[in-house]
């Protein structure tokens, strides 16, 4: 079975903070021969992780490591990358997937009001306008 898993079921599988929620997200996950997780899931799970548990950006990137390398999940690889890319530069998983989406569609530049993502990027590709 091909299942697709919201974010509260990967928050409970890793961090067994509920007991029997974690026992039944970790027996769906097991019984599927595919999980997929999508960017977005992945968009709010860090987002989850760092504020609610207080994870690092490095134990972030591990627990997202250890799932691209499952050998039954199926995700969006390049956006997850680009994520963890700029999670690592320090900045937020989500804005790192913003900016690589704004690429792939092919746009000129992605606009935000956001000081410290545009600080991050590359100016010619991230506008930060005048307010």
């Amino acid at each position: 079975m091909k299942i697709a898993v919201d974010t509260n079921i990967l928050v409970r599988f890793l961090t067994r903070d509920n007991d029997a929620q974690a026992r039944a997200a970790a027996a769906v996950i097991a019984g599927a021969d595919t999980v997929y997780i999508s960017i977005v899931v992945f968009c709010e799970l860090a987002w989850v992780l760092r504020r609610a548990y207080g994870f690092s950006a490095a134990e972030i990137g591990a627990v997202y490591r250890g799932l691209i390398e499952t050998s039954n999940v199926v995700l969006d690889r390049p956006s997850v990358e680009a994520g963890l890319a700029m999670l690592q530069a320090g900045g937020d998983f989500a804005d790192g997937v913003t900016r690589f989406e704004a690429e792939h569609a092919g746009c000129d530049r992605l606009v935000t009001l956001d000081r410290a993502f545009a600080g991050r990027s590359d100016p010619a590709k991230v506008h930060l306008p005048s307010p």
